[in-house]
């Protein structure tokens, strides 16, 4: 009997707890949350200088993200496969405010680049299609003055599409940092 009721005792004895949430930081678009950024979690975004980050998120303090990056490596193994190793890692600070864009930075096709290149092409052969009409309308091919014109509307819309992250500031995209600690 003594034992059992120090048990419930103990068991149902009020103890206060302290816990203190952390800072955070919310990307917004207009006024809707898409996500949330808190500290363990994954960070991938480009700085307003250009650098590319990928990382995890050690603290968020004073408006202010503490990340750290890590370099991994594939080590091949004497069975022909490969293992991933970490080779080291990279502690970085950032104001919020430095972040540029979301997402990841531009590897392999360039879609955006390679309509600026026909949209580019197609006005130099509108213009040159032009020249040609006014000093030899013989020579004028209508067929050339058609393609040059799909060519730089195709141009046109492969420029708009091309993939450049979240950007922040453009289209309603704006960070709003969130203060819980003191």
């Amino acid at each position: 009997m003594g034992r059992c009721f120090f048990i419930l005792v103990i068991l149902f004895y009020p103890v206060d707890m302290i816990a203190q949430g952390s800072d955070f930081i919310m990307l917004k678009k207009r006024n809707h949350t898409l996500q949330t950024y808190y500290t363990g979690s994954n960070i991938e975004f480009i700085t307003t200088s250009g650098a590319y980050r990928n990382g995890l998120i050690n603290s968020i303090k004073h408006d202010s993200i503490y990340m750290q990056e890590f370099v991994v490596r594939r080590i091949p193994t004497t069975f022909g496969t490969y293992i991933l190793d970490t080779a080291g890692s990279f502690r970085y600070v950032y104001h919020y405010k430095e972040i540029k864009a979301f997402g990841k930075e531009q590897k392999g096709f360039n879609v955006s680049g390679s309509g600026a290149a026909l949209l580019g092409g197609g006005i130099l052969l509108t213009f040159a299609s032009g020249i040609s009409y006014l000093i030899d309308k013989d020579k004028f091919s209508p067929g050339l003055l058609g393609a040059a014109v799909g060519l730089g509307t195709l141009g046109y819309f492969m420029s708009k599409s091309g993939s450049k992250g979240t950007v922040i500031g453009k289209r309603g995209y704006h960070l709003q940092y969130m203060g819980v600690s003191k």
